[in-house]
């Protein structure tokens, strides 16, 4: 799966990024891996798209699928923030396009931020510095985030 995360209880966030070749299922395989665990609800999201290479295009349909299930994995009493870091044009398009169905669906109580530089999210999700991320798997070369 080409997403990393950690999950940091002290700041209650889940902190992931996204390498290689990103593709629909990938997606879905972190939301419904990563946030299974009810011990999470309300805990506020950061992904990170800065190191992926190449992005499988998703139908529109798929999209407001994998918004559908995130807003149904929400706790509705919780409220948190997601925040994507997306600066390629297209990643960006995505994420926006995830927003406006994730926001739209009655069952989420995720507040969703896109953003092309991480320095932009990190005021969206309360925080001063950035978080620690997961590691890199061998072989992906980390670009500036």
């Amino acid at each position: 799966m080409p997403i990393a995360y950690r999950i940091d209880h002290d700041k209650r966030l889940v902190v992931a990024r996204g390498y290689g070749l990103f593709s629909p299922g990938d997606v879905f395989d972190y939301q419904t891996t990563a946030w299974s665990d009810p011990g999470l609800a309300g805990y506020d999201e950061l992904i990170d798209m800065t190191h992926v290479t190449e992005v499988s295009l998703p139908s529109a349909q798929r999209i407001q699928e994998l918004a559908s299930v995130a807003a149904r994995m929400d706790v509705a009493t919780v409220r948190s923030r997601f925040a994507i870091v997306a600066p390629t044009d297209l990643a960006y398009g995505l994420g926006r396009m995830f927003k406006v169905y994730r926001e739209a669906d009655e069952r989420g109580s995720k507040q969703v931020g896109v953003f092309r530089t991480l320095d932009e999210a990190l005021p969206f999700l309360g925080l001063t510095q950035a978080p620690e991320f997961p590691p890199l798997p061998p072989g992906i070369v980390a670009q500036k985030v």
